[in-house]
């Protein structure tokens, strides 16, 4: 019979990349997590890891029953946490993995609030502009921009709606003017990050029903999206982010959009779970918090006024 402490172990195993990371985690030595693996590989008949003396790697059947492990850990903590909650109050631990400047300047102070509300949840953070895997990464959730390309896991929708924008601060603009069309945004300076190790330098715009792309240098370059919104902020060039990302800057005269006529490419925020069993009453909460907050700022979008020059 399969144990879920050998499955437990085997699913730590493959996030941490070791049994001695996995080993140190549950307070056991390296050999009894290698024997639970072992165990676990005897039990389904299948080799999980493939093992040497530097490395572990997940074997082709591995990477194929972690998340069916993953599902089945979540079940057994959802029905755990049923019954400690007549009234299906959030608790328990929930892992949210976001992109850093969206979740340092944007969502910080709802997921705080929310955390006072229900003071049963306790809450592991992760703000990075790498993108999670919700399968491989230790967490319950992600929060994403874009638009999905992987059917394997279920979306919630938080603001559908949104899309990126060009914009420079009013400094910026005084000092090397506005560009009037697409084709002059290439000789301004522009702020780029990178996404994935991927310098994000390729800014395309829906234009008649086909893609308009630029393909945009810059001297300043960053890891991290937050810092190139502030260089915005500080009048080095032209930036290009999402609308939730740069709105509050837009309404407070510190930012100005650029070419509105040119609308972004659309830049949908979503919650993502590996499984739709996993939608604990914490993260069911949480969503309506989040898309509660953010459908009124994609909603100012429509609103032509906020995009028309400062005097």
């Amino acid at each position: 019979m399969i144990r879920l402490e050998d499955i437990t172990l085997f699913v730590r195993s493959a996030v941490l990349g070791s049994f001695s990371n996995a080993a140190r985690e549950a307070g056991l030595l390296p050999g009894q997590v290698s024997a639970a693996v072992h165990r676990l590989e005897r039990d389904l008949d299948k080799r999980l890891f493939v093992r040497s003396t530097r490395s572990l790697r997940l074997t082709a059947e591995g990477e194929k029953y972690l998340p069916f492990a993953q599902e089945m850990l979540a079940v057994v903590q959802a029905g755990a946490e049923s019954l400690h909650s007549g009234d299906n109050e959030p608790q328990g631990e929930l892992r949210v993995a976001m992109p850093s400047d969206l979740g340092r300047n944007v969502l910080l102070p709802l997921i705080t609030r929310f955390c006072e509300q229900y003071p049963k949840v306790s809450l592991r953070l992760s703000l990075s502009d790498q993108i999670s895997d919700v399968f491989r990464d230790p967490v319950d959730i992600a929060i994403r921009y874009g638009v999905l390309d992987n059917s394997s896991y279920v979306a919630l929708p938080i603001a559908e709606d949104n899309r990126r924008v060009l914009a420079a601060s009013p400094g910026y603009l005084a000092t090397h003017g506005r560009p009037q069309t697409l084709d002059e945004v290439v000789n301004h300076h522009c702020l780029l990050f990178t996404m994935n190790s991927q310098v994000y330098d390729k800014w395309s715009f829906p234009e008649n029903g086909m893609r308009r792309q630029l393909i945009v240098k810059s001297r300043m370059l960053c890891d991290d999206a937050d810092v190139a919104r502030r260089w915005a902020l500080e009048g080095m060039g032209i930036v290009y982010k999402s609308w939730i990302d740069i709105s509050a800057d837009v309404l407070a005269g510190r930012l100005e959009v650029l070419l509105p006529q040119h609308p972004g490419e659309a830049a949908p925020l979503n919650l993502i779970c590996p499984h739709r069993k996993q939608f604990s009453p914490a993260i069911r909460h949480l969503h309506g918090v989040l898309r509660e907050h953010l459908q009124p700022t994609t909603a100012l979008l429509h609103n032509a006024s906020i995009f028309k020059p400062h005097i």
